[in-house]
């Protein structure tokens, strides 16, 4: 098709906030949504009918949506506010009081444009001048979208990608794989597809999030492609589908994440179980005698101590000679499933089991689902037919209603019924790369590309559906690899199969971080390195003290010598990682609340430094920091033979606390503090509160739960803080009914410091006393609830 002299769009109709136009001699129409004062969206199609005309990833304030999706043009999430919209013929304006588009109706070249409380304008994104759009197929296969690039931004998010958190003059593909041993600081792609980033000016400090709804693979080149005939610019391609993009306005990055979590909807609220230290191995489960193995590591952590709270069952258990068979109990490895799953629970420890959504061509049921037409097919009426492991096989199709159905019998037939607590949604990347492959789209037939992220999705749904209907009283805990913007609202993820090396543990770090700004809270890594050598006795303690700072705390390997990874692989090491499991048992009251943040309001329980100091410009240096919550500050050690760690605090006008030292230090300076190998270096912002469980944890006594305060008030000057601990059970289905708010006020001056606290909620505390806790080298008076109360070894116990 031959290029056109012009692309002039006319505009067609206004109604219920969507405004249309449409392209002169063509079906090809635009479509400019207002939804909220600071989010537009755009959408703009080859006919008026959309290609996928449900949407699965937006979900707007919403636990979940249907199966089968929500109507893409079902606007009533959104306050669809006020506008003002101005024709001029060849160019249309569209303000709110927060955001303006001027549109240049030839060629449809968006520019946008921020509005600040005052009344004050600044040009936040323009489309490229040439060629923004892939009206004709002029500009390849696919559909595009350019915007002019600026030398003066910053790009943060795309979700879980290798190297530094800025995504400045890279290209990522947008494509779920399975990349074990993936090296952290250059491959791509990875596992999950999370087609959203931010965009800083680090000039007006003005920051937008771009999220496009689309579920095929796609390209997000952040600056790497140049050509002289275009100017400096970015772009978005994807294979398939339709080009539907929203605009957030931060002005804040914080602001920007928050929005688009909120649009992409909550973060499932898990049990407080899942923060406990889980463990997991191949090795065991492929091991001939694999319920013996199972039971030497229950037995081996109550031997060393090692609170444990979880195991996750790789998926030998399913083994048919050397493949995996999902849904089968291999009764050679596990001649009692039942028996075995009671000791575990008996012990206190809950049974995660590994799932894949592919059938190998000889598995049992094979040709039963291939009659019934469960599997993904192509467009001749056959079974598609992908490599999966060590053989070929087919991948169900989760948009069939009737396949959707058998998952879910299976994950209750197969595993909970068994006594299995969650189901852990594996290999579920879908790596099918036929062009003719065609899923049942709940009746509607799609092509798979234009469906292929939401494939993971849906299996994780179901997976989730299954739980929740055996069990509809507790709350269910599931695990993904794979996923897409969404998956948030059923599991919780991690990096996959990464390598052991110093430079897993630090870029890791980063991934975990770009899947915080994408939505994706409930994260954490392979401890120890999943595939590559094993890792040296150092290496492992110091990715430990990483670990305990994540929501997911999972020790895994595969490790080529076939060792494994576990916290008593090293004699001269056991004792450190038993502390640090203990330390992390007693920071899961903080863990566990800034879950509950993350699910009610929408808050990242990882947080780059920038996040929480944007006005401080040295914190957007590329480092090796994160905040846990609003309070912590990591500084991770990452480098082989360090004692010591220079760490970079953040602009903060009452200074920091070093945990360990309780030393206090001035915000807005390098410092360098002590970092051996007992502990990791933790800086604490003065003003903070830290809940914790002051019980004295072992194995066998995990269950126990004391409240305690760790108090870091201010110093150098007066200071008001306030904190809100969430307690309920955690586990029950009904916490929003049955929880209790325990309220703490810190006010500190330069003679004392007065707490005060209230306790409101109809859930029944299971501790009866409060212990405060004040940095070792503190002098001034406390006070709690009015009255001086008398400290010993820097602590008060107060009754309830």
């Amino acid at each position: 098709m031959s290029l056109k002299e012009n692309y002039q769009f006319q505009f067609l109709d206004e109604k219920s906030n969507i405004l249309t136009f449409q392209l002169e001699g063509s079906e090809v129409t635009a479509k400019v949504i207002v939804l909220e004062e600071d989010m537009i969206r755009v959408v703009m199609t080859k006919s008026e009918q959309l290609e996928v005309n449900k949407t699965w990833l937006v979900a707007p304030g919403m636990d979940d949506v249907p199966l089968k999706g929500r109507d893409r043009f079902d606007l009533s999430p959104f306050s669809l506010p006020q506008y003002i919209f101005r024709n001029e013929g060849n160019n249309v304006t569209i303000e709110t009081k927060k955001l303006k588009l001027h549109i240049d109706l030839d060629g449809f070249k968006v520019t946008w444009f921020s509005i600040d409380g005052n009344g004050n304008m600044q040009q936040i994104a323009a489309d490229r001048n040439t060629q923004a759009y892939n009206f004709d197929g002029s500009l390849g296969e696919g559909i595009f979208h350019y915007l002019q690039r600026d030398k003066n931004e910053q790009y943060f998010g795309l979700g879980e990608k290798s190297g530094e958190m800025d995504r400045y003059g890279k290209r990522y593909r947008m494509l779920s794989i399975d990349p074990m041993g993936y090296d952290a600081q250059y491959t791509d792609p990875l596992y999950k597809h999370i087609p959203f980033y931010i965009t800083r000016n680090n000039q007006t400090g003005i920051s937008f999030g771009i999220f496009y709804d689309n579920m095929a693979q796609s390209i997000f080149d952040m600056g790497n492609e140049m050509d002289n005939y275009h100017g400096w610019y970015r772009y978005y391609q994807s294979m398939a589908g339709d080009l539907d993009y929203y605009v957030i306005l931060g002005p804040e990055v914080k602001d920007v994440v928050k929005k688009y979590s909120w649009l992409t909807g909550k973060t499932i609220f898990a049990p407080k179980w899942s923060f406990g230290y889980s463990g997991s191995t191949m090795t065991y489960t492929d091991a001939p005698d694999a319920q013996n193995q199972l039971k030497k590591f229950i037995d081996q952590c109550e031997e060393h101590d090692i609170i444990c709270d979880s195991f996750q069952l790789s998926s030998g258990y399913t083994s048919i000679e050397d493949k995996r068979y999902v849904f089968n109990w291999n009764t050679d490895k596990f001649p009692d499933p039942k028996g075995f799953i009671n000791e575990y629970h008996e012990k206190g420890v809950k049974l995660c089991a590994n799932i894949k959504p592919a059938l190998l061509k000889d598995h049992p049921v094979f040709n039963e689902l291939k009659e019934e037409k469960k599997f993904i097919m192509n467009d001749h009426g056959e079974v598609e037919m992908a490599q999966f492991w060590d053989e070929v096989g087919a991948y169900l199709d989760f948009t069939n209603e009737e396949s959707v159905n058998w998952w879910k019998q299976k994950v209750t037939e197969q595993l909970l019924e068994y006594g299995i607590d969650s189901t852990w949604n594996d290999n579920n990347e879908f790596e099918i790369w036929s062009k003719n492959t065609i899923v049942d789209g709940f009746g509607e037939k799609l092509s798979f590309e234009a469906l292929r992220s939401l494939q993971p999705l849906l299996m994780m749904k179901a997976s989730y559906e299954a739980q929740k209907e055996f069990a509809p009283e507790i709350r269910p805990y599931l695990i993904s690899r794979s996923g897409s913007p969404g998956m948030q609202r059923y599991v919780q993820t991690w990096s996959g199969d990464n390598y052991t090396s110093w430079k897993s543990l630090k870029y890791n770090i980063k991934m975990g971080l770009g899947l915080s700004l994408s939505g994706i809270y409930n994260i954490g890594h392979d401890i120890g390195g999943f595939s590559g050598p094993a890792p040296e006795p150092e290496l492992l303690v110091r990715w430990v003290q990483n670990g305990i700072f994540h929501p997911r705390f999972t020790i895994h390997s595969w490790n080529e010598d076939q060792s494994v990874n576990v916290p008593w692989m090293y004699e001269e090491t056991t004792e450190l990682i038993r502390d640090l499991i203990k330390f992390r048992q007693r920071i899961i009251p903080y863990l566990y609340n800034a879950l509950y943040k993350a699910h009610e309001k929408y808050e990242p329980i990882l947080r780059p430094t920038f996040y929480e100091f944007e006005s401080d410009d040295k914190t957007f240096e590329e480092n090796d920091d994160f905040m846990l919550g609003e309070s912590i500050l990591v500084a991770s050690v990452v480098e082989e033979g360090q004692r010591e760690r220079a760490v970079y605090l953040p602009k903060h006008e009452a200074g920091w606390y070093d945990f360990h030292t309780s030393e206090w230090y001035e915000g807005g300076q390098t410092v360098t503090i002590p970092a051996p190998l007992e502990y990791n270096p933790l800086l604490i912002k003065a003003g903070s509160m830290i809940p914790i469980n002051d019980a004295d944890s072992s194995f066998e006594s995990k269950e126990k739960d004391e409240r305690g305060f760790l108090l870091f008030p201010h110093k150098k000057k007066s200071g008001s803080t306030s904190y809100d601990l969430f307690e309920d059970d955690g586990i029950s289905a009904n916490y929003q009914e049955n929880h209790t708010i325990v309220s703490v006020q810190m006010n500190a001056d330069s003679e004392a410091i007065h707490v005060t606290y209230r306790i409101e909620g109809e859930y029944k505390l299971p501790y009866e006393s409060l212990r405060f806790y004040l940095p070792e080298n503190e002098d001034r008076k406390l006070f709690v609830n009015g009255e001086e109360v008398a400290m010993e070894n820097n602590h008060c116990v107060v009754a309830l």
